[in-house]
């Protein structure tokens, strides 16, 4: 369950793709890190909801499949705000535990694999082609964004279990 609430509070985080790789530091942990990039505001706030800040802070490893806030905007209107209801609680740490894959798995490794378990206990089904990895319907944008306690990688879309 830590290492769940650890990967929805990166996924909240909302930061910057672009600034990600220059906020990246293995002095920082990965929320701290998803916070510096500036393009990971909703998954900040969905971690928050759910309380999975202190396990994304937590020692980990973790490999996080870190959705942008552009990524969140692509969900249907007032899906966002209803995860985010006290009462969907359970829902939402689902949908960012989903998101979180124990130990620190590097893109080298990602591309080998077809698939991969998160802490959610579902298995999220990698693919790749023409230079494209795919995590679900999710296409990885920037990968191997170190932090002290895990790595990010970061995806277009929300994946849902």
């Amino acid at each position: 369950m830590r290492v769940f609430k650890t990967a929805l509070m990166v996924m909240a985080l909302a930061l910057g793709v672009n600034d990600l790789a220059k906020a990246e530091s293995m002095d920082k942990d990965i929320v701290e890190v998803a916070a510096s990039a500036g393009s990971f505001k909703t998954l900040i706030a969905a971690a928050q909801a759910a309380g999975l800040v202190e396990a994304l802070k937590g020692q980990g490893p973790l490999t996080v499949f870190a959705p942008t806030d552009e990524a969140f905007a692509k969900l249907p209107a007032g899906t966002v705000e209803n995860l985010l209801k006290p009462e969907n609680k359970d829902k939402l740490t689902a949908v960012l535990t989903y998101h979180v894959v124990p130990g620190r798995v590097t893109a080298g490794e990602v591309i080998n694999l077809s698939s991969a378990k998160t802490i959610n206990g579902r298995a999220l089904q990698i693919s790749s082609m023409d230079g494209k990895v795919m995590i679900d319907n999710a296409r990885v944008t920037a990968t191997d964004i170190m932090a002290s306690n895990g790595i990010i990688h970061v995806i277009d879309s929300v994946v849902l279990p």
